[in-house]
């Protein structure tokens, strides 16, 4: 084991690390280039869903339970596929209501409902103190389990001697000093966020390193420390699957604490830098809890077979190196651990302490005229104090939690105790957002009805002084036990609270909603919450203040809370002589809803305003002409994007159309000069031999030859030309007939074979073995072949040039490539070759040879036999040109 000077040591160093990493990403954002504008970040931030719970109580679980430690980490992989539809929706809600917080969403919604927010608030910070000592219990386990000098720490050690109260100072210190630096309108907790993404990466290096060292190094391989578990009755469970009513249940509650934990809305929501980061984090995420699972069982059974049944699965994680006196495993492993736990710690007590001071402390103050004449940023600095005074609390509740039931149960079962408490809100801030006749009052009935039975379903009876009440209820009344509820049994505890509770909330919630009225705020906001994604929305709350409210006062109450700088920046250059518009009163209550909270932002703008109130019609009207102003604009954005269409359209056909003239003028030219060159040939030879009847024969003879050869070529320039019309004008006599290709090609080559033995390129044939027949014009395919070893001649070198004919056959087609070793075409040309009229250019003589029809005509014909001409080429490595025609079926009549 180690000393625990080194594991203070370490410790020490590692936070000190964290305060730099985190001044660090504060110190970025201060200079305009953030640290976290990453999605990669974004998803390591979520990972601060993995706790101590993960990083201990996992291994605890599947060591009791076996597989009953997945659905906690299922429930969020299945609800990361629900993000575009819910998280995103919730991403645009908070930037456009300037949302601060998790009570801040929920009371927004129904009318920026300050008794809403205040009761979430109450909820959360109740259902978050059992979460807050599962972090300080297991840090003390690690930290007594790794030091052979560190007393066991329990709820039985003094107050001052008991380490685990200096471990929540510290950490209180850490949230004071970068969760609560300063109150804004455009405050993100950057240096703080980089800080958790940090030690996401620490505790799944961690972990992975211990599962590599448990499985390859303790043991041969997973596959040894499987096998041998199987021997043993009492542990085959463990990999073969264990049925609990606990598996659904524990997957609902994962899915919703996802979002819901007042830490995980704060990094998914709050602290979001850009919406687009979510479509990554959709899958990034589930990886990573992919990977800090992949070794729980195996740790598990490993520490069921080394350590024994005796030893709570808690504590695998850090007995197992010592097995092999690996004691750097073991600090690398409580270090992950503590940053599992300091993690979670730092962002929730942070969220906690935000939601205090904004939905408890302040309306406290205002009810209670505290504020007076504050001077400028009092309200603000009583807000910072406020904060950091909570954070405080929530850690010693946190702390009273642990020495009063922390030792008596396991670290699983204190999160999940949690997990149900802040599900209570799911009906509320899901009904909300997609449900728009949900009421204020129907909410605030559901949340108070389920709040109270997780109270006493779950929260009570983990304490120890419950026994008695589980066991025999209240005065002595069975079917009121909270494990017993109504008569109902057969459940376990977990399931049986979560069941009751959440069917209450939500049974109270869509009754009283669906019989009970909005009034005109609730309204407002439920359109601008379900239409969210509605562009156009956000500016109806512009519209949603009547009367007004003096400059002065506003300008006032903005300095008392913000400083006299942002007063300034917001109020502008507004006259205080004058009242404020509905406008700029929805200005600066948005501004100060970013610092204080929307619920808290409305009741201080109210508290100056001379607001006269809005009716259902005016509201009604306010989202209607809304909703019609959008609808033009979106009949006009149309409109514009079908004018641009059309005018793109327009200049795409005035592109061809030049383009087609060019080609056609090119055409003229080089048809003119392809016909003038053997006309003028033609001419000089004949009148030559006119001229001059004295000439010998031999001499006669080759003229005569040219003569033949120039109007030969003079036939196929014409030929050409006529081909493509008739193709174009589906006037081509068609010739098909059954026929063995390999023949007709051989017969091809032959009748070229001297071109080439002129050139000095040596043309060479590799044919199947197989008689391969299609059906097509003999004639035309002919015509293709010799157009393409023409084309291949003319670009391939003298004397060293190479030409390959191959045949081959294969799945119902015939394949008939030419292959030479010319300067090759370049990829982006290698469709532009088979345009009309287009003439690659003779690279020996640097000039284009004839029409440049001989490749578009060969491919029409090969198409018109339901087959296909392309080519393979690069340039430096020669042009393979390939075509393809279907063979027959054998049933088909010859």
């Amino acid at each position: 084991m180690l000393q625990s000077e080194t594991i203070i040591a370490v410790a020490l160093g590692y936070v000190g690390l964290l305060f730099a990493i985190a001044w660090y990403g504060d110190h970025r954002a201060a200079t305009g280039r953030s640290l976290i504008a990453s999605p990669f970040v974004y998803a390591l931030s979520l990972a601060v869903y993995c706790t101590a719970w993960t990083f201990f109580g996992s291994v605890g679980l599947a060591a009791e339970s076996g597989m009953a430690f997945l659905p906690t980490y299922l429930g969020p992989t299945l609800m990361a596929v629900l993000w575009p539809i819910v998280l995103i929706k919730m991403l645009h809600v908070a930037r456009a209501q300037r949302i601060t917080s998790i009570a801040d969403f929920i009371a927004a919604r129904y009318g920026k409902s300050a008794p809403i927010a205040a009761l979430v608030t109450v909820m959360a910070v109740v259902a978050i103190v059992p979460y807050i000592a599962l972090q300080l219990k297991a840090v003390s386990i690690s930290f007594s389990v790794a030091a052979r000098d560190w007393p066991e720490l329990d709820g039985s050690a003094g107050l001052l001697t008991d380490s685990a109260l200096y471990i929540a100072l510290f950490m209180a210190a850490f949230a004071m000093i970068f969760g609560t630096r300063r109150i804004d309108a455009t405050e993100r907790h950057e240096g703080l966020v980089a800080a958790v993404a940090f030690e996401s990466l620490v505790k799944l290096l961690a972990f992975l390193a211990l599962g590599i060292f448990v499985c390859f190094f303790l043991f041969s391989s997973p596959l040894e420390i499987f096998a041998r578990a199987a021997e043993h009755p009492e542990l085959r469970a463990g990999f073969t699957g264990t049925a609990s009513d606990n598996w659904l249940t524990m997957l609902l509650l994962a899915m919703f604490a996802i979002l819901l934990l007042p830490r995980q809305f704060q990094v998914a929501v709050v602290e979001n830098v850009d919406p687009g980061h979510v479509r990554q984090a959709m899958w990034l995420f589930p990886l990573y809890l992919l990977l800090i699972n992949l070794f729980v069982l195996p740790i598990a059974l490993a520490g069921k077979l080394l350590l024994g049944a005796d030893v709570p699965g808690d504590r695998y994680v850090l007995l197992l190196p010592g097995e092999a006196g690996a004691q750097w495993l073991t600090l690398l492993v409580g270090i992950g651990g503590l940053s599992a736990a300091t993690s979670m710690i730092i962002v929730e007590t942070t969220a906690l302490a935000t939601m205090i001071s904004n939905d408890l402390v302040l309306p406290g103050l205002l009810r209670a005229r505290a504020f007076g004449n504050a001077g400028s940023g009092a309200i603000s600095r009583q807000l910072l104090l406020s904060r950091r005074l909570a954070i405080l609390a929530v850690l010693l509740l946190g702390y009273a939690y642990f020495r009063i039931a922390g030792e008596t149960r396991s670290l699983v079962s204190i999160g999940l105790i949690s997990f149900a408490g802040v599900a209570q809100l799911a009906p509320a801030l899901f009904g909300g957002l997609f449900w728009k006749e949900a009421t204020r009052a129907g909410a605030m009935a559901g949340l108070l009805a389920g709040f109270l039975i997780w109270g006493y379903t779950l929260l009570l009876p983990s304490f120890g002084f419950a026994a008695s009440l589980i066991a025999d209820g209240p005065l002595g009344v069975a079917w009121l036990s909270p494990h017993r509820l109504f008569g109902m049994e057969g459940l376990q505890p977990l399931s049986h609270g979560v069941l009751w509770s959440l069917l209450v909330n939500a049974a109270v919630f869509v009754i009283i909603s669906l019989f009970g009225r909005q009034d005109a705020a609730e309204s407002a906001q439920a359109a601008l919450f379900v239409d969210a994604l509605t562009p156009g929305q956000r500016d109806a709350s512009v519209a949603m203040w009547r009367g007004g409210a003096p400059v002065q006062e506003l300008r006032a109450l903005v300095a008392r809370i913000l400083g006299q700088e942002q007063a300034e920046r917001i109020i502008g250059r507004a006259g205080d002589d004058g009242s404020a518009d509905a406008r700029l009163m929805q200005k600066v209550e948005s501004e100060l809803a970013a610092a204080i909270g929307s619920a808290s932002a409305r009741i201080m703008v109210a508290s100056i305003a001379r607001e006269a109130p809005l009716s259902m019609e005016e509201v009604l009207d306010i989202l209607g002409e809304t909703s019609q102003a959008h609808y033009q604009n979106r009949l006009l954005e149309q409109k514009s994007r079908a004018l641009a269409r059309t005018t793109e359209m327009l200049e795409r056909s005035n592109q061809q159309l030049r383009e087609m003239d060019r080609i056609k003028d090119e055409f003229l030219a080089t048809v003119t000069h392809e016909l003038r060159t053997p006309l003028t040939s033609i001419r000089a030879f004949t009148e030559i031999l006119r001229d001059n009847p004295a000439l010998d024969d031999v001499e006669r003879s080759r003229f005569l030859d040219i003569v033949v050869g120039e109007t030969e070529r003079l036939t196929r320039l014409i030929n050409q030309v006529l081909d493509m019309q008739r193709l174009e004008s589906q006037g081509m006599d068609w010739q098909p007939s059954r026929f063995e290709l390999g023949e007709t090609i051989a017969t091809g080559i032959e009748s070229m074979r001297h071109l080439f033995d002129d050139a000095d390129v040596a043309l060479r044939y590799e044919g199947t073995s197989d008689e391969v027949v299609v059906e097509a014009d003999r004639d035309r395919i002919t015509q293709v072949l010799l157009n393409l070893l023409a084309n291949a001649l003319k670009f391939t070198p003298a004397q060293d040039g190479r030409v390959t004919v191959t045949l081959d056959s294969d799945a119902g087609w015939a394949r008939v490539c030419v292959q030479d070793n010319g300067p090759g075409i370049a990829p982006e040309d290698h469709e532009l070759i088979f345009d009309k009229f287009h003439q690659s250019r003779d690279p020996r003589g640097g000039k284009p040879h004839g029409t440049g029809l001989g490749l578009p005509i060969s491919r029409q014909i090969v198409a018109h036999f339901g087959g296909s001409l392309d080519v393979d080429s690069r340039p430096g490595e020669g042009a393979r040109f390939c075509f393809r025609l279907p063979l027959p079926h054998s049933g088909d009549a010859a």
